[in-house]
């Protein structure tokens, strides 16, 4: 049987939410990302693309660039609880669904078509689902394999709808550019480029042999292989996230041990609300220390209960942080990661003490309700409107 295959890639998601929550954004060019000196972009709208903003640009180009441009931080947790929307659209048409980041996913709609319709349909249906429930478009390519599906889904953005049908993928992909090739980074691509292939044709009609010199063996099979439409990999339903994090790079070094604690705690607490909001608690937790200019250390823990509490994750990556960084040494970067993720939406329970009271300090319990309250109070009123004591 010919598979169906969709990727569903958000436009611009991170700048569509935004500008979505707030109608005086609308029409004018957003960049979501770090706003510090060191910041770079996450996010840019397509108005803001126009002006050649692009992803993981530093901010201080953007600026440059536009100097117009709105500049918000991100608001992860509310960009998980849209994905989850998002999500559960994907999850009525198919359950084999293998999601690659928040804003994107591949379907595999084979086993669909009898009740739903063709690719096409399908497709439809999944682009007025999610402009329904998010009041955010998505652009869909349709294709018999993974690797022609994310190819078209790019080409019409925003909200597209390319189909390949089955047959036509190698003269869909002939005479599109060699930076298309999944996997051909830039230097790839350079290497590609040094030996006169500059679209998917030429690299699916040079000899084997001279591509693999220029490339690897491994590499020149697998371009070529992707150049002729041919990609073998399943849709992996059970894919989901390895991990959620969160980090800072600071205009000025930090070197204060309080501000590296407090900084700390706060990368903590956001990767909790995240855990929280997507349903999932971490048996791992791990930090990242930058040091000037470049030096970069990663330390993890292995914790006795999957949590998703803010407390329990902070008590970890201080430990932690404290076993990279000497006291007073500077600090270029700082990132606190959950890891080894399962499902469940609050942390494993604890059996309490011998002369430990239900509801004290430290009952999960009470851990839990307090934060519910503090995720309520920041989704109804921002990120700074309420912090723990530090």
């Amino acid at each position: 049987m010919v598979r169906t295959v969709l990727h569903a890639d958000m436009d611009a998601f991170y700048a569509s939410v935004e500008q979505r929550d707030d109608p005086a954004l609308r029409g004018r060019p957003v960049v979501v990302g770090g706003l510090g000196r060191r910041g770079v972009v996450s996010t840019a709208s397509y108005e803001a693309r126009k002006f050649g903003i692009r992803s993981a640009m530093p901010i201080g180009e953007a600026r440059r660039r536009c100097p117009d441009a709105v500049f918000v931080r991100p608001r992860m947790e509310v960009y998980a609880a849209v994905s989850a929307e998002i999500r559960a659209v994907f999850d009525a048409c198919t359950p084999l669904v293998e999601p690659l980041s928040l804003d994107e996913a591949f379907l595999d709609v084979t086993g669909s078509r009898a009740l739903l319709g063709d690719g096409e349909a399908i497709a439809r249906r999944i682009q007025a689902e999610v402009r329904a429930r998010t009041g955010l478009s998505v652009s869909v390519g349709v294709a018999t394999t993974k690797f022609v599906a994310k190819v078209a889904s790019d080409l019409h953005k925003p909200a597209g709808l390319t189909v390949v049908s089955p047959g036509t993928e190698q003269a869909f992909l002939d005479p599109l550019p060699v930076r298309r090739l999944w996997g051909a980074g830039p230097v790839q691509q350079e290497r590609l480029l040094a030996l006169g292939l500059e679209t998917l044709r030429d690299v699916r009609e040079v000899p084997l042999a001279a591509l693999a010199q220029r490339v690897g063996a491994a590499a020149a099979e697998r371009f070529q292989q992707l150049a002729r439409g041919i990609d073998l990999r399943p849709v992996e339903p059970d894919r989901d996230a390895k991990s959620i994090g969160s980090e800072r790079t600071f205009d000025e070094d930090l070197t204060a041990d309080d501000d590296v604690r407090r900084v700390v705690g706060r990368l903590a607490a956001e990767v909790g609300r995240r855990l929280r909001a997507a349903g999932i608690v971490a048996r791992t937790v791990r930090v990242k220390v930058r040091f000037p200019p470049f030096r970069t250390l990663t330390r993890q823990v292995r914790l006795t209960a999957a949590t998703d509490d803010d407390v329990v994750l902070a008590d970890a990556a201080l430990e932690l942080c404290a076993a990279a960084r000497a006291p007073g040494e500077p600090v270029r970067l700082l990132g606190v990661t959950a890891a080894d993720l399962v499902p469940g939406g609050a942390s494993e329970p604890r059996q309490l003490g011998l002369f430990e009271q239900e509801g004290a300090a430290g009952d999960p319990e009470r851990g839990r309700r307090l934060n519910a309250a503090l995720d309520a109070i920041r989704e109804r009123f921002g990120d700074a409107a309420i912090r723990r004591g530090e």
